[in-house]
């Protein structure tokens, strides 16, 4: 199965390409279509259309994941990010293929196992999920690839079972902790090669 993730914006709208057993996951393209900035608002969301039907004809994908955003900095921020969601649903209408939404928490709650994580953590766990030796960019490129994971991870296949055991064998239980609770926003280097090892051990590609 191959999900193509979007993250919409229209500054820079982040595009991902996922391969995937239920297993094993697999980059097939990610990047961002960047807009003109001195072009309107009209202009910027044809370069956003076009761009990703050329993306979604060139890889192919079974289903198409967007962001389902429901808090901008301000109403104007809003309305437009809406017109740049609506331009790449176009454009994954248009070539025929079934839409899914997830909220940013779900998103992140699926691939870091935590809903409040930072953008370095979810570039991060992505890297990792793909085997990639380095992490993808930009961010807006991360988050496009997070949200097709998030949708291959929603089908509760053996992976993900998988995965999940992966992350809750490297927590550590409150009562051993010294200092208090510990959020994933701690997580260290150190850390990430160990879970990276639970993960590998646990039948995800690493």
């Amino acid at each position: 199965m191959k999900v193509f993730g979007i993250d919409p914006g229209s500054i820079r709208t982040g595009f991902g390409c996922v391969a995937s057993d239920g297993i094993r996951h697999r980059l097939v393209a990610a990047g961002a279509v960047l807009t003109p900035p001195r072009a309107s608002l009209p202009e910027k969301l044809l370069v956003i259309h076009r761009a990703l039907a050329a993306e979604i004809a060139r890889t192919r994908p079974h289903c198409v994941v967007v962001e389902n955003v429901f808090h901008a900095a301000n109403v104007r921020s809003a309305l437009v990010l809406g017109q740049a969601r609506g331009v790449a649903l176009l454009a994954a209408v248009e070539a025929g293929l079934p839409v899914f939404e997830y909220t940013p928490a779900e998103v992140k709650r699926a691939v870091v196992g935590y809903g409040r994580a930072d953008k370095q953590q979810v570039q991060r766990m992505v890297m990792l999920l793909l085997g990639l030796v380095e992490a993808p960019t930009p961010f807006d490129a991360s988050d496009a690839l997070a949200n097709a994971l998030c949708h291959v991870h929603a089908g509760q296949d053996p992976g993900r079972r998988a995965q999940e055991a992966a992350l809750e064998g490297s927590r550590v239980a409150p009562s051993r902790r010294r200092g208090g609770a510990r959020s994933w926003r701690a997580l260290g280097e150190a850390e990430v090669t160990t879970l990276l090892a639970r993960v590998r051990q646990a039948g995800v590609k690493g």
